[in-house]
């Protein structure tokens, strides 16, 4: 019998971030900078590594499994990776197969995303105005995102939007971006920024805005009603009684989801990162490609979990930026 993933703390780890890219059509500013070097093809794990490793977790508990990038859809020939996941889901060994995607090459994909078993994905979007969004996407086009929710929505996938909180870029929105979503049906969740990678000119410090805050000011214009409910990742959610929508929030600054955590992330270089905010992992690329069994890799995997931290040590209480990540967010996939 499979040994199932259990880290020094007890917490079950279900749950698999999977990183196929590091590339992106977008130069968020938060989150890469504009002249990023990419990895060499050659660096990456192909898809049929990423399929075999993937696999072999979903044989050790992950339930759910989340692909991201960079941005995940522009990786030539993704969906047959897709497909390939889509047989764990018919299998009933895995419970969710979803991604995070700028949203720019949804309207390419989304019907045969759903084909494939994806029936919610999240959406990137800080800003509902054209100019603002060229500003901090550097690269991208406010109608591409919108046009790939459109398709996404008719395609049959439900849409949640990940808006990052940036004092001083999107705090007048934060009304506005509530009242779109309300009125096409969409959740949202509130991702405080967090210190990932040297980014040169921008300010961490600068662009944070506390979700405290956010919070307060909802409150002052909307009911709102905490909820118990889990999706498996670190948000807390509170439901808008005038909209009925979910309202979620990611605070690792202001308050440590870590005593929960259910999972892991995998580079498209083949390593397992344990914590989102710690530098250590585990080289995976080398014992999958040491035999053409898993019995290294499992064993690989087994003790890498076995090194899971307690949590993470991001802080800005004292106005230095706390446990700071040298890699960027891009590397890990978020």
């Amino acid at each position: 019998m499979t040994v199932k993933l259990i880290d020094p703390f007890q917490r079950s780890i279900d749950y698999l971030r999977v990183s196929v890219t590091d590339r992106c059509d977008f130069r968020c500013t938060y989150c890469m900078s504009e002249d990023m070097t990419f990895l060499p093809k050659k660096d990456l794990l192909t898809l049929e590594e990423l399929d075999r490793l993937c696999s072999t977790f979903v044989r050790l508990g992950v339930e759910k499994l989340r692909i991201t990038g960079g941005e995940p859809l522009v990786r030539r020939d993704i969906m047959t990776f897709f497909k390939a996941m889509g047989r764990h889901l018919e299998a009933g060994t895995l419970k969710e197969l979803t991604l995070t995607t700028n949203g720019s090459q949804l309207h390419r994909f989304a019907d045969e995303l759903y084909s494939y078993g994806v029936r919610r994905v999240n959406v990137s979007l800080d800003t509902l105005d054209a100019d603002k969004f060229k500003s901090i996407t550097r690269w991208g086009k406010l109608e591409s995102t919108l046009r790939g929710i459109d398709a996404a929505q008719k395609a049959g996938i439900r849409v949640k939007l990940n808006a990052v909180a940036l004092k001083g870029f999107n705090e007048s929105e934060m009304l506005d971006i509530t009242k779109w979503c309300a009125e096409r049906d969409m959740d949202l969740t509130w991702i405080e920024v967090m210190p990932m990678g040297d980014l040169g000119n921008e300010d961490r410090l600068d662009q944070y805005w506390s979700l405290k805050d956010l919070r307060r000011e909802l409150a002052q214009h909307y009911t709102m009603t905490e909820l118990a409910e889990r999706t498996g990742g670190p948000a807390r959610y509170v439901r808008l009684e005038e909209t009925g929508q979910k309202i979620g929030f990611i605070t690792p600054l202001t308050h440590n989801f870590c005593e929960s955590c259910n999972r892991v992330r995998l580079t498209c270089t083949g390593e397992l990162y344990m914590c989102l905010g710690q530098e250590d992992m585990a080289d995976l690329i080398t014992p999958l490609r040491a035999s053409e069994s898993d019995t290294l890799v499992e064993e690989a995997i087994h003790q890498a979990i076995g090194r899971k931290p307690k949590g993470h040590d991001f802080d800005y209480s004292r106005q230095i930026v706390g446990g700071q990540m040298s890699r960027h967010m891009s590397h890990t996939g978020g």
